[in-house]
């Protein structure tokens, strides 16, 4: 039975990888999915989802005035259709969460979409307050912070490694700009170990 699945965690976890892993286990078996990634998200080229990992997709970049039911609806008038696939899906809007589930209960297509739960202020984003209320499954992607203990939250950072607390939501980045933390270390701005810290603090002044 479709369902719509929510899979969440914080920065760096692996999330486009477990996407497009799954994308290629659909694909391996010979059947057909829709990728979709926000047109925002323009760090390797638009259309384009990347992992950390090297492992790339074409997709379809979404505004937020893209309506998914009716796209895939269109589509599946002409081709088949067994999966959908949404990466960075925290920037999905509630209307589009809820066309989403129409995919899944009226359309019989499986929706598997990936996304932060917070942002850098620790406030949900609007995409995945509304899909950990509307999705059947919801399941966490799992990464830690320096000091080990599972990270929950995505601490900003500015070019010197210091926590950014104020500024706009969105601001696309990578481990530049992001770093995943427990909520010890988010709550006190502590972006690397003591190890690590003293190890840059040698290698600035040789």
């Amino acid at each position: 039975m479709a369902k719509l699945h929510f899979y969440y965690s914080a920065m760096n976890a692996g999330k486009t990888t477990t996407l497009l892993q799954s994308n290629h286990n659909y694909q391996e078996r010979g059947m057909n999915t829709l990728l979709f990634i926000p047109s925002i998200d323009t760090r390797h080229a638009l259309g384009v989802i990347s992992s950390r990992i090297g492992l790339t997709a074409e997709a379809l970049p979404f505004k937020p005035s893209f309506n998914f039911f009716e796209y895939a609806k269109e589509y599946i008038s002409q081709n088949r259709l067994n999966c959908v696939l949404v990466d960075e899906a925290q920037f999905l809007t509630k209307a589009q969460v809820i066309e989403l589930t129409r995919i899944v209960d009226e359309l019989k297509i499986p929706v598997l979409a990936y996304g932060l739960r917070s942002d850098f202020q620790a406030e949900p984003f609007e995409g995945s307050l509304y899909l950990l209320t509307w999705a059947e499954s919801i399941s966490e992607i799992k990464t830690i912070c320096h000091c080990g203990r599972k990270a929950t939250m995505n601490l900003r950072m500015d070019e010197n490694g210091k926590m950014i607390k104020e500024g706009a939501q969105i601001e696309i980045g990578g481990n530049d700009l992001y770093i995943a933390l427990c909520r010890k270390h988010f709550m006190s701005g502590e972006t690397s170990s003591p190890e690590e810290a003293l190890n840059k603090a040698v290698n600035q002044a040789a």
